[in-house]
């Protein structure tokens, strides 16, 4: 790949908790606009990865770069900035904050991050592509699982990050709204572009991925 083409460059990445070696020198690259899974048996450093990747988790060793920069070369404060702007997260659970809307808690992220409302207002059309049009002013709780979930998703894109990473998104849904949020993220590389890294044990969401990595024992090995 051309630096151009890169989005996401993993160099010797390590990391340690005591005397456990999570990740073991962990090597990769993802292209911009492509969506890869990682998968592996629990303990096998997927998580790890994902939040170093996403400057969540400082690496012992080793480098990353998302769009050519190194997030933590930067001062906490652009680190900050980087995470809020350039990485969407979502997770198994869509920790949406019960008080707010379903297009509230999607707006918060641009808020934070200093956008303007009227730009961020506008963003939250994401609502729409979701599927959520007609949800967009019911709380979490009124929302089914699938839904909330969406709505997560929304938020996680509200700033137009340039990589979304997923840890198990579907795995707290029944199948048919399982299938939904796979569809979803392959409709969100063809409209917008968007590249995404998914963490999943399932196979099948796995299987449709552009690529696959498969981790054991803190290292790539397939």
């Amino acid at each position: 790949m051309t630096e151009r083409e890169v989005m996401i460059r993993a160099e010797g990445l390590r990391k340690r908790y005591g005397a456990l070696e999570v990740l073991r020198g962990v090597s990769f690259e993802v292209a911009r606009g492509e969506v890869v899974s990682i998968v592996g048996a629990s303990g096998a450093g997927k998580t790890t990865l994902l939040q170093i990747i996403g400057s969540l988790t400082r690496p012992d060793g080793g480098r990353v770069t998302l769009g050519g920069i190194d997030p933590f070369a930067l001062s906490d404060r652009e680190l900050s900035r980087f995470r809020n702007r350039r990485v969407g997260f979502v997770f198994q659970f869509h920790h949406l904050l019960p008080e707010f809307t379903a297009f509230e808690n999607v707006c918060l992220p641009g808020l934070i991050g200093g956008r303007d409302r009227r730009e961020v207002g506008a963003r939250a059309e994401l609502l729409d592509l979701m599927g959520l049009a007609a949800r967009r002013d019911h709380k979490p709780a009124a929302l089914s699982g699938g839904e909330q979930q969406r709505a997560a998703i929304a938020r996680a894109l509200i700033n137009s990050p340039s990589v979304l990473l997923a840890d198990e998104p579907s795995g707290n849904l029944d199948t048919h709204n399982r299938e939904e949020i796979h569809r979803l993220f392959f409709e969100l590389r063809e409209r917008l572009g968007q590249t995404v890294v998914i963490v999943t044990h399932d196979e099948s969401l796995a299987a449709r991925a552009d690529r696959t990595i498969t981790m054991s024992d803190g290292r790539i090995v397939g």
